[in-house]
């Protein structure tokens, strides 16, 4: 397995692990989107960006959050935060999602879905499901890194979302739900009895319960345990209208009472639930991170206030005293002691100074070696051409998709390249991509360089491209790309020769969410045979305001 950490680039030069893209430290705070308002509050989201099935762990003064990644590698990515609400990308588990030969192709959707990470005996555990093979854990002793190789706890077709739970005697158990997609049936939570070390299931499996008649689309559970009651926290009503709901039993494996905690209310968010409890240094406060769906921008991350009343949790702030929350907009932040974290943001920028490629960047299958070699030395990052799939029809079917999460509701990309092209057909550009896509490029044809825009809808139906009529422009000389977006995801490319004066390309782009995931940017360079030799795209700076 190959793991991500700081030996990775004197691993790579012995030829023991090349790979296309090494990844480098945290960049400088947002210019988009900062959630602590620098007056001892914050707004939601959190995480303006599609940190999809959040779960959070404290250890000591940290906190570590990982998220749904599917197809994209690296995958699982880690944040750390000291305050709940500054937030910077740490790591991810791995480069290569397994099995390898899978996942060398785009397999939108499929992959990581919801993970728990959690911390025990001095080790981080992650476990997560992927539908279509089984439940996997992986450990670590540092969240940023190194990962041992993920084990295949269970094979089963349609199991996910699992949770461990370690119990006051040394036992352990794990809850985890059912994809109705693959497994037939859904709404449903079972839990396993597990060894201790969290690497083995034994026994038969417990329903503990049945979400069907007041429940429906339960997942994503969390175990917990609080006053001698097991709690399991888990969504119901769907992704964009759900509810958070908890269970409570004196009994591991049930009976189970039921209880929605938070819901919409009168609130702008839309289908609060799925997340993580976690609470402050000494158990003072109790707080929690949920996403919400917002289309093309993803699950975006809120933080809300926690509180108990008759050992029964409430999210967020019950204005009228039934017990059950709203979502808030804005609240002080946690009280975390000290001085807690200075503003931070997860990177969005590059601008590619250093030899490794930032950890904000993931790829849409997992990366080769001939994708893209950083330059930081000279300033730039190389990305090469490479042959399109057999059977090309769009860019929902190309694995060496170099993108990132949409970092804000309104905000502008812009990136400086320099096309050095080969061959005939070979192409670069500025995607933004989703089940609908969009993107500006720079194509080499009869010996010209001609800048286009073109668009794809329905691209998971491999529909074709539609394309403007081409701009010729001038060959050897750097070009600027940009993509402007508003509110609702609108989107109008545009392109400048001296990085000052933009042209508008094309009509305005609405972008639309991926496969489970939230539209992202990024860049791509293709061509359409196979030779012995590629052009190629060097990559100035990618600047994100």
């Amino acid at each position: 397995m190959l793991k991500i950490n700081r030996l990775l680039f004197l691993t790579c030069l012995l030829g023991a692990c090349l790979l296309p893209g090494l990844l480098r430290a945290q960049g400088p705070l947002s210019k988009v989107w900062v959630p602590d308002l620098g007056n001892g509050t914050y707004k939601n989201p959190v995480l303006y960006a599609d940190y999809s099935d959040p779960d959070v762990v404290r250890v000591g003064q940290d906190y570590y959050l990982t998220s749904s990644s599917f197809n994209a590698a690296p995958g699982l990515q880690i944040l750390h935060s000291r305050d709940l609400v500054n937030w910077t990308i740490i790591g991810a588990v791995f480069t290569q999602q397994p099995p390898k030969s899978r996942y060398d192709l785009p397999q939108h959707g499929n992959g990581v879905w919801a993970p728990a990470i959690r911390y025990h005996k001095k080790k981080f555990y992650i476990y997560y499901p992927d539908p279509d093979l089984g439940l996997f854990v992986t450990r670590a002793d540092n969240p940023a890194g190194p990962w041992e190789e993920p084990i295949l706890l269970k094979e089963a077709k349609g199991w996910i979302d699992p949770c461990p739970l370690w119990d006051e005697d040394g036992k352990a158990y794990l809850v985890h739900g059912f994809a109705g997609s693959r497994a037939g049936f859904k709404t449903v939570l079972a839990v396993s009895r597990m060894s201790p070390d969290g690497l083995k299931l034994f026994g038969d499996e417990v329903l503990v319960f049945d979400g069907h008649e007041k429940h429906p689309t339960l997942e994503g559970p969390k175990f917990y345990k609080r006053n001698g009651y097991y709690y399991i926290f888990a969504p119901a009503g769907g992704v964009p209208t759900g509810w958070q709901m908890v269970l409570r039993s004196k009994n591991v494996f049930g009976p189970y009472e039921d209880k929605i905690v938070m819901d919409q209310g009168k609130t702008p968010i839309n289908g609060p639930h799925q997340g993580a409890w976690v609470d402050t240094p000494g158990g003072k406060e109790d707080w929690f991170l949920h996403f919400q769906d917002q289309g093309p921008y993803g699950r975006v991350v809120h933080l809300q206030p926690m509180t108990w009343k008759n050992d029964w949790p409430v999210i967020g702030v019950d204005t009228d005293g039934d017990g059950k929350g709203e979502p808030v907009l804005t609240y002080r932040k946690p009280g975390v002691g000290g001085k807690g974290q200075p503003l931070a943001t997860p990177a969005s920028s590059d601008e590619f100074s250093g030899n490794e490629l930032g950890l904000q960047w993931q790829w849409h299958a997992n990366p080769q070696v001939n994708w893209l070699f950083v330059a930081g030395n000279q300033g730039f990052a190389r990305l090469y051409s490479v042959p399109v799939p057999e059977g090309y029809k769009n860019l929902w079917q190309v694995p060496n998709l170099l993108l990132q999460k949409l970092p804000a509701d309104v905000f502008t990309t812009t990136t400086k390249l320099t096309f050095t092209p080969r061959f005939e057909g070979e192409k670069t550009g500025l995607l933004m991509m989703g089940l609908d896509y969009a993107y500006v490029s720079v194509t080499n044809q009869n010996g010209k360089l001609l800048l286009s825009q073109s668009i794809c809808q329905n691209a998971d139906k491999l529909t074709a491209e539609t394309t403007t009529a081409p701009v010729e422009i001038p060959a050897k000389q750097p070009v600027y790309l940009r993509v402007a977006v508003k509110a609702g995801a609108k989107c109008q490319f545009s392109y400048s020769l001296d990085g000052q004066t933009f042209q508008p390309v094309g009509a305005e782009f609405q972008a639309r969410e991926g496969k489970w995931i939230g539209a992202k940017v990024g860049l791509f360079c293709t061509r359409a045979g196979k030779t012995n030799d590629a052009g190629y795209a060097d990559i100035d700076w990618f600047r994100v305001e």
